[in-house]
């Protein structure tokens, strides 16, 4: 598949830490597409993850998807369905829960900053991420396959770091 073939508006799921953002701003530099983070929504700048009040991300959200060309990189399925009725593509990231952990843990503890992260934010090693990751993510991992399946919009899924990065070569893409 060509990434034009995802068209203008295209959607980026997947597990935490499987490279979302990272495909996200490369897509974005490629096709000069507005690169929206959906973590960036959904909490507070400046805070250690604070959630955003719902009503107040979902209007973030709607206002973002109402722009004509973007790439998006999150779940967060409270609004998933006005997503997907504008986007014109969908990736799926279907990384191991293992590489999530071990991408997590790298990113905690040797990067500084991170593509989606927070303003202002710095990310740590939390309990609460590491049984997201550990045991929420694999329970969401075949109820994101069944909507990938369902959806009728071109679509790629990827389900593994080199796939990821066959991925970035065959677009051309620069991390």
């Amino acid at each position: 598949m060509n990434l034009s073939d995802l068209g203008d508006r295209i959607c980026i799921l997947g597990p935490s830490n499987s490279g979302k953002s990272t495909l996200a701003d490369a897509i974005a530099r490629k096709r000069d597409l507005k690169v929206v983070h959906l973590d960036q929504l959904h909490h507070l700048p400046n805070t250690d993850w604070e959630a955003r009040p719902t009503d107040e991300f979902i209007a973030l959200h709607d206002a973002a998807i109402a722009n004509p060309r973007w790439v998006m990189d999150g779940n967060y399925s409270v609004c998933m369905p006005q997503r997907f009725r504008r986007a014109t593509g969908l990736i799926l990231l279907d990384i191991s829960t293992a590489a999530s952990l071990l991408r997590y843990f790298r990113r905690t503890l040797f990067e500084n900053e991170r593509r989606g992260g927070l303003e202002g934010g710095r990310d740590s090693i939390k309990w609460d991420m590491i049984h997201h990751i550990a045991a929420i993510q694999p329970r969401n991992r075949e109820r994101y396959r069944a909507m990938f399946r369902q959806l009728d919009l071109p679509k790629l899924q990827l389900s593994s770091a080199p796939a990821i990065k066959r991925c970035f070569a065959a677009w051309d893409l620069a991390r």
